[in-house]
């Protein structure tokens, strides 16, 4: 398990909470007068959007199977370093990684369109972060990542699935932000 701190040094600074919401499923749903409180209403079931925790559990290591899997021996998740761009960068900004190994930051740069440039002294790390890069121009998809939104995990179909979401608090809030409505109300 490893540590990521979020420190600034003024009070300028970026955080996206919204971005890094995570749709879980509900088990017992509350309702409010007849109507969903905080959870929307799917054909695929009854799912709340969630901020995230202290401790993300929702992150696996790149297995195998998984396209994004690299030999790297310290290779980190797409989904751990999408979390964190989304929450600390808008999209058009710079990232920057000075130890980038076989690419995953940039990878994730290009697929959430932000510019990025790294620093890698191994020539293999090199030839698999380009590889990576390539492959994002045909994929741009990112584990866990679908309709601009997190998912909790085993929920593969019901991310896969194109419904749109009824009954959505967001839709029901004015206040809500219009990336945020457009993750909730829109599944990709």
């Amino acid at each position: 398990m490893e540590d990521i701190w979020f420190a600034t040094i003024g009070d300028e600074y970026t955080f996206h909470l919204d971005a890094v919401k995570m749709r879980k499923r509900v088990i017992a749903p509350y309702r409010h007068e007849g109507k969903p409180k905080d959870w929307s209403a799917t054909a695929d079931g009854n799912y709340r959007d969630t901020c995230p925790s202290n401790f993300w559990d929702d992150i696996t290591i790149p297995f195998w199977s998984m396209a994004e899997n690299t030999a790297h021996p310290t290779q980190k998740p797409e989904k751990l370093i999408a979390k964190i761009m989304l929450a600390s960068s808008s999209e058009g900004d710079v990232v920057f990684d000075p130890f980038l190994g076989s690419g995953t930051t940039s990878v994730v740069a290009k697929k959430l369109h932000r510019h990025y440039f790294g620093i890698e002294i191994e020539p293999q790390y090199c030839v698999w972060a380009e590889q990576r890069l390539a492959m994002a121009d045909e994929n741009a998809e990112i584990q866990g990542y679908s309709g601009k939104i997190f998912w909790e995990r085993n929920s593969l179909p019901e991310q896969k699935s194109g419904e749109k979401i009824k009954n959505s608090p967001v839709a029901r809030n004015p206040q809500g932000t219009r990336d945020a409505m457009q993750s909730i109300l829109l599944l990709q």
